[in-house]
């Protein structure tokens, strides 16, 4: 499976953005679908997740209740609403696929997209 992740940009702190992942290849609706994020000097990190339906879904303390992660399996894409934003929240932000789990711990994060950049200023 092949992905396109988009929608990143330049928000002030407090803002929203909407982020989205456009998936090709095989069947995407057989896929965990999850966002991970890079800061710089950091590692990446997971940020959400979410379940081949799309019924189950665990994020990350650090976006608890300001970010949302959904998917269309109709248009192959999933999206990460992302409110509240913050100045920690600046990095590349990168879409993955699973075929065999929505967990973040699964060593089966195997596809990625190229990562879009956000950036939070204060």
């Amino acid at each position: 499976v092949q992905l396109q992740a988009s929608g990143g940009g330049l928000v002030q702190a407090g803002g929203s953005l909407r982020l989205s992942c456009a998936a090709s290849g095989r069947t995407f609706s057989s896929y965990a679908m999850g966002w991970f994020r890079q800061a710089p000097g950091k590692e990446r990190e997971f940020i959400a997740t979410i379940s081949w339906s799309g019924g189950t879904t665990d994020y990350a303390d650090s976006v608890k209740g300001r970010f949302t992660i959904s998917r269309d399996n109709a248009k192959n894409t999933v999206y990460l609403q992302m409110n509240s934003l913050k100045p920690e929240d600046t990095a590349v932000y990168y879409c993955a696929a699973n075929g065999r789990s929505y967990r973040s711990t699964s060593p089966y994060w195997n596809y990625w997209g190229q990562g879009t950049l956000v950036t939070v200023s204060s």
